[in-house]
Formats: structure tokens, sequence, C-alpha cells
């Protein structure tokens, strides 16, 4: 589990806002502009241009600038790194629970 912290700490912080998530949905359908994403979120260009920016750091989104006109493409496996974390989280969690389950269901000389 050490092993996600960082990673899986960057992509959830990135992930907790509204318009992030959005964002990521967006790029769900295929790559866009700046400017199209931006046109769907009420707020200025650069207030929008952090959100890409903690997108991009956090390897969910990238970048690719032709010309004037800057694209941005959904970086899939780094949702991958989320899927593998929370298959690990309910892996633990059913676990747990199983043990709980035996627990309150076995008479006590059989949990010894």
């Amino acid at each position: 589990m050490a092993q996600y912290s960082a990673e899986v700490d960057g992509v959830f912080v990135a992930l907790a806002d509204p318009t992030r998530r959005g964002v990521i949905r967006r790029l769900g359908r295929g790559p866009t502009s700046v400017g199209e994403l931006a046109g769907e979120f009420p707020m200025t260009l650069p207030s929008f241009m952090k959100h890409i920016r903690t997108l991009e750091t956090n390897g969910l989104i990238r970048t690719v600038k032709a010309g004037r006109v800057r694209t941005c493409v959904l970086n899939r496996d780094r949702l991958a790194l989320v899927d593998d974390w929370l298959a690990e989280q309910r892996r633990i969690w059913a676990d747990r629970t199983d043990r709980l389950e035996r627990l309150v269901t076995e008479p006590l000389e059989e949990q010894s």
C-alpha cells in the first residue's frame, strides 16, 4: 500500500474538485482543446488553466500544443492506478468483514 501513497494522494487531490472531475469526464469522450473545455465551465480562462495544470501535474492528462491550439488528452493509465488502489481496499475490507462474520457466528470454542 505504501507503494501507492504519493501517486494516489496526488490523483485523489486532483479528482477532489468537481471542475477537474468534469474535465476528466469530458476527456473520456476524446481529446479536445483547452478553449473548448474552458467554454464548458463558468470561470475565467486563467482560473481554468490552474485546474488543467493540476490534472497535468498529477499525470491524469497531458497537453499537446500544435500551433496556437493546446489539446488535452486523458491518461487512462493513471486512472488505472486509482482502480488498482480501490481493488486493494476492497480486498482488505472483504477480508476484515469475513473475519468479523466468523467471529460473530462461530461458537467461542471453534475460534481458538
